[in-house]
């Protein structure tokens, strides 16, 4: 299994041509008629309300030290933060070429539309379809020199709970993990989602809180990944805590 992942890391795509793929909309002609336009419905929609609020907002900034110690020396951070914060953490972190996992899915092709129009590039895959190939691909693109991001508890949940994918990308390519979330007040909550997604109201404030990153060296074995999964956990439950303490929650 480990062979052939690294076989099909040294496949056929050259750096430049996987970081152009990840830039480039996706092609669409596998979807019917009808969920074709609703991708690029939800897409427009979304690219706009995010824009339009996301300018509004009164920011605040704790940990931005964190984020310098984590870009020091020409390191890529992998960014990990909850499924719910992805309205504001988009707008906060556009336009600065991060890779973002996306799954394989109608939501999940909306979602790396609508990011990519902020700058973003999207890698498909997901912890449920495609994992493994996005893991590889998001690889070769943080050895191209780019930062790569997780919504760590995502794609279906549950909810604030955080998965392996950001500990096994740092393993491969020895880059921090950067924790990282975002708390408006006041915002909206849909209530039937799984996540709880959160999009603030025009004029909210919003404060980003950044925790210290968390390296893994390439020779950490199975209970060694587990105790970083749980340091990443215990750091985004610390942030969201002050982040909720601020807000008055």
């Amino acid at each position: 299994m480990q062979a052939s992942a690294e076989q099909e890391f040294k496949g056929a795509r050259a750096p430049d041509e996987t970081v152009a793929r990840a830039y480039k909309f996706a092609d669409l002609s596998c979807y019917p008629f009808k969920k074709r336009f609703l991708i690029r419905a939800a897409d427009l929609a979304f690219f706009l309300l995010i824009k339009f609020i996301g300018r509004t907002i009164r920011w605040q900034v704790e940990g931005w030290e964190n984020w310098q110690a984590a870009t020091r020396d020409s390191q890529v951070p992998i960014y990990t933060f909850w499924h719910n914060r992805v309205f504001l953490s988009t707008y906060f972190w556009q336009k600065r070429r991060i890779v973002v996992m996306t799954s394989q899915s109608f939501d999940g092709e909306y979602i790396a539309r609508f990011i990519q129009r902020f700058g973003y590039g999207a890698a498909r895959g997901s912890s449920t379809r495609g994992a493994v190939g996005a893991i590889i691909e998001m690889t070769r693109l943080m050895r191209a020199g780019l930062s790569t991001a997780f919504t760590i508890d995502g794609p279906k949940g549950p909810r604030y709970v955080a998965k392996m994918g950001a500990v096994l990308l740092a393993k491969k390519t020895g880059q921090p993990v950067l924790p990282f979330t975002i708390t408006a007040q006041p915002f909206w909550e849909a209530k039937r989602s799984w996540d709880g997604f959160q999009v603030p109201l025009p004029f909210s404030r919003a404060r980003v809180d950044i925790a210290p990153p968390i390296y893994v060296s390439a020779d950490t074995n199975d209970d060694g990944l587990e105790a970083k999964r749980d340091e990443l956990q215990a750091a985004l439950e610390g942030i969201n805590a002050h982040g909720k303490v601020w807000a008055g929650q």
